[in-house]
């Protein structure tokens, strides 16, 4: 039996998002994958569909909602794979009781205001020019791309690093 993952969308949802495809289409060789649309688990209204506005939405209670529905669902134990918020999703999980082995949050700049740490293995990506990254002394395992933004895991180039090494962790518990 392959072990699971779920992944975790970013502000915008996965659809129209080719770059999710990539992610899946590599990683589900490996594993059992569930993703997860972190509007629909916050419950955000998407009828004004501006950053600004679905941001303030997750920071005013759609975090919260998220983290209450995904420890709903999810009972079993997985391995998470989290873009921007929902990485920071992911981690506040995991606090109140996901039975996570694995962590990792790409991009999850929220994560900067976090004080305790989950109890997994955790692995945290941001790219050298996000400016909304935390300090490299944060965490110890924030690992920095250079050259890269925000948005470098929507590029082909990290999603087959960053799933050749969710693939080698493995045998990491």
């Amino acid at each position: 039996m392959k072990p699971r993952l779920i992944i975790l969308s970013d502000l915008w949802e996965f659809s129209g998002s080719e770059w999710v495809h990539d992610y899946v289409n590599i990683l589900e060789s490996t594993f059992e994958i569930q993703t997860y649309d972190c509007c629909s688990l916050a419950e955000i209204d998407r009828s004004n569909l501006t950053e600004s506005t679905i941001h303030n939405q997750f920071i005013n209670g759609g975090v919260k909602n998220a983290v209450k529905k995904i420890l709903e669902i999810e009972t079993d134990k997985v391995s998470v794979l989290g873009f921007s918020v929902g990485g920071t999703i992911a981690w506040k999980a995991v606090l109140k009781g996901l039975n996570a082995d694995k962590l990792y949050a790409v991009s999850s700049t929220r994560l900067r205001y976090e004080t305790q740490k989950p109890n997994c293995l955790a692995k945290l990506y941001y790219g050298e020019h996000d400016r909304f990254r935390p300090n490299s002394n944060w965490f110890t395992k924030v690992l920095i791309k250079e050259k890269e933004d925000h948005l470098m895991y929507s590029e082909i180039d990290f999603i087959n690093e960053i799933c050749d090494e969710i693939s080698n962790d493995l045998t990491v518990i």
